[in-house]
């Protein structure tokens, strides 16, 4: 019997064949924590331990949930991370004018590649998998235990395949196809479990769309989602690496716990309704939705083919009067680019906000929290009650084209009615 591209992964940090369901402990090669996770674990490395962490060139700081600081308490928040980088001269910790989305931010910057094992005290840590990576969140403790041990203990998870087959039509990428999947299966449809996206569809699927897809594996209950590496993971990776890595296949007759086929040939854009990801739709079924905020960004869609859709939309033309569209690039590389590419003048022209990378808006941090009974269209990964602001407020999902035309009509709508 064959091994997949997770329990292959294992076996070659600790030497020997897994199973799912054992327990074991590993080196991780990095460990991630943000603003909001890692001042907890700091305190808890301090009163626990007295010495430095183990691998200073592991631990990842990347204060980006309020950053830029929206107050008192968010820029204490921050300090910690600074104050305990200093200390200790830790490699990787992005102060602002540098700092991104995390998960765009550590494969951009070559951080994380693909054979990884990644912890991040966030949840959406399980994006790395789409550079072949096993990556998932943990809790603050967990993060504080692997800066003084190096390791993190895991439960050997089973596998749930997914098999994408047919051809994608105009405006769908790879926010719409896990949207569906999400939708297909439900929130908990993979608890506990590895998503494996495989098929014709993801090996054309570009690598923006493939870290779209593994990003929001977490909203289906999952450890984390993955594909093979190939390629184009090869293109993406080359030049940028930190460090040497290694491409992992699952074999031909690894054993799954279930194999689910997706023909993608009929599916068009997704929006997922509130209060859950996988309350998903048609977009032509919801044309009658009034918006009062646009928001494209995140770690799910921030990133700068994210911003060229939009902008290919948005060029030429004004938001609608009384909606706010919010912009922010994933990281200050892509803010860059799509500078350079005049993507920012679109945006400003058009009437839209363009701010310097932060998560902000989609947790409901900062930078476009909604008030009582108002909407957003967001491209972010999460519209749980109160997730953008209010709890009486809404919140849709779907890809930057569907929000950028929406943008425009100030309702839900499909970029063909635009464009």
């Amino acid at each position: 019997m064959g091994f997949t591209i997770t329990e292959k992964i294992f076996s070659e940090r600790l030497g020997r064949a897994v199973i799912p369901g054992e327990f074991v402990e590993v080196e991780v090669d990095i460990a991630l924590a943000n603003d909001v996770t890692a001042p907890i674990a700091i305190n808890k490395f301090e009163d626990l331990y007295k010495n430095s962490p183990k691998y200073k060139d592991r631990i990842v700081l990347v204060p980006d949930h309020f950053t830029p600081n929206k107050d008192i308490n968010s820029a204490n928040q921050v300090k910690v991370l600074r104050d305990f980088a200093k200390k200790y001269d830790l490699k990787y910790f992005f102060e602002v004018g540098e700092v991104g989305v995390e998960h765009a931010l550590l494969p951009e910057q070559g951080i994380v590649v693909p054979g990884d094992i990644v912890i991040g005290a966030d949840s959406h840590t399980c994006t790395y998998g789409a550079l072949g990576a096993f990556a998932t969140g943990v809790g603050s403790t967990d993060f504080a235990a692997a800066m003084i041990s190096g390791k993190a203990w895991f439960k050997i998870p089973e596998t749930i395949k997914f098999v994408y087959s047919g051809n994608l039509q105009k405006w769908v990428d790879g926010k719409d196809i896990i949207l569906y999947t999400i939708g297909k299966i439900g929130v908990d449809g993979a608890l506990y479990k590895v998503m494996e996206f495989t098929g014709e569809v993801i090996k054309a699927l570009p690598m923006f769309s493939r870290l779209t897809m593994c990003n929001m594996a977490i909203e289906a209950g999952a450890k984390t989602g993955i594909i093979e590496p190939d390629t184009i993971t090869e293109i993406y990776v080359k030049g940028r690496a930190k460090r040497d890595y290694k491409f992992f296949k699952s074999d031909p007759d690894a054993s799954y716990c279930q194999t689910i086929d997706i023909n993608v040939t009929t599916l068009e854009p997704q929006v997922a309704c509130p209060h859950l990801p996988e309350n998903t739709k048609n977009v032509s079924e919801l044309k009658d939705i009034l918006l009062d905020q646009v928001f494209i960004g995140s770690c799910t869609n921030g990133r700068l083919e994210d911003l060229r859709v939009a902008a290919s939309i948005l060029k030429g033309k004004k938001v609608k009067k009384y909606l706010r569209t919010i912009i922010i690039p994933a990281t200050q590389q892509i803010y860059k680019d799509a500078l350079k590419e005049g993507l920012l003048d679109i945006f400003v022209d058009a009437g839209a906000a363009v701010s310097t990378p932060t998560c902000g808006p989609c947790l409901g941090g900062h930078m476009g929290i909604l008030a009582k009974g108002e909407k957003a269209l967001a491209t972010s990964n999460r519209n749980f009650v109160g997730r953008m602001g209010d709890p009486q407020s809404e919140v849709f999902l779907s890809n930057p084209a569907v929000a950028a035309a929406s943008a425009i009509t100030g309702r839900i709508t499909h970029p063909e009615e635009i464009v």
